[in-house]
C-alpha cells in the first residue's frame, strides 16, 4: 500500500498563510531609475524580459508540470509569484517536490510568521555554512494567501522519514510521498515544521489552489558572524 493511502484527508480552509520570498523578486523594478515615464519603463521592462527568464511572461516549465496548470493575468495579483514557485526548482528538489515540478510552501496557524521565518532562516543559514562565512543581509517579504481545499495530512506524531530534519533523509522520502499524492489526485500536504516547534506548514501541489495573494510585512535577516540571524521588521 502506498504511503499516501494511509494518510488522513482534511478539508483545509485558511484565509491567511505566510510564504516569505526575497524582496529582490518583488520590489520596484531595477529599470525604474532609468525611466522618466510609465511608458518608458514599460519599454525597458519589455527589453529586459527578452533576456531575463524570471521576467518572461512564459517562465520555463519543468517536465513534470503541464503549462495549462499555470495561472494568467485573469487570475489576479500574484499569479506570477505562484507560477514561479512551480517553475523554478532546485536540482535536488525540496521536502515535497523534486526538480521536475515545484510547489507552493507556506506556514499557517497562530505561529505562522515565526514558522516561516524559521524555515527560511534555516535554509539560508545552511547555504552560509557551506561557505564558512556567516555574513549576509537579506530582506524577505510576506506573501499572504488563502486556501480552501482538501489536503492529505501528516500528523506531528507521525514518525515519517519525510519529516526528518535531515534533508538527505527527508527529501527522497518526501518526494516519493508527494508523487503518490499527486498520482492519487491529491492537492497537497499539511505537515509539522521541522524547523520551528509546534509550527504548521503546507505544500500545495497545484497552482490554482493558491488564492487571494497579497503582500504583508517585510523582514530583514541579518547574519553578523553568527549562524543565528537577527530578524527585524522593516518599516513600510
Amino acid at each position: 500500500m502506498s504511503a499516501a493511502k494511509g494518510l488522513a484527508r482534511r478539508l483545509f480552509t485558511e484565509e491567511t498563510t505566510v510564504r516569505l520570498i526575497s524582496t529582490a523578486y518583488i520590489d520596484e523594478p531595477a529599470m525604474a531609475p532609468l525611466a522618466d515615464t510609465a511608458g518608458e519603463l514599460a519599454i525597458l521592462e519589455t527589453l529586459e524580459g527578452l533576456t531575463s527568464p524570471r521576467r518572461s511572461p512564459l517562465p520555463p516549465v519543468p517536465g513534470g508540470l503541464d503549462p495549462s496548470e499555470l495561472l494568467g493575468e485573469a487570475d489576479g495579483y500574484g499569479h506570477t509569484y505562484v507560477n514561479a514557485a512551480f517553475c523554478y526548482t532546485r536540482t535536488t528538489g525540496n521536502r515535497f517536490n523534486g526538480p521536475e515540478r515545484g510547489a507552493w510552501y507556506a506556514a499557517w496557524g497562530a505561529d505562522r510568521v515565526a514558522t516561516a521565518q524559521a524555515e527560511v532562516g534555516w535554509h539560508l543559514t545552511r547555504e552560509l555554512a557551506a561557505t564558512g562565512v556567516y555574513e549576509n543581509r537579506t530582506a524577505y517579504r510576506e506573501l499572504l494567501a488563502g486556501f480552501t481545499a482538501e489536503f492529505h495530512e501528516l500528523a506531528a506524531r507521525t514518525k515519517a522519514s519525510a519529516l526528518d530534519p535531515d534533508p538527505t533523509v527527508a527529501y527522497p522520502a518526501g518526494q516519493r510521498l508527494a508523487r503518490e499524492v499527486l498520482e492519487a489526485g491529491g492537492n497537497g500536504l499539511l505537515y509539522p515544521s521541522a524547523r520551528h516547534e509546534n509550527g504548521q506548514c503546507l505544500a500545495a501541489f497545484r497552482p490554482r489552489l493558491v488564492q487571494n495573494v497579497r503582500q504583508g510585512d517585510t523582514w530583514l535577516f541579518d547574519w553578523a558572524g553568527s549562524p543565528v540571524p537577527g530578524i527585524t521588521r522593516l518599516a513600510r
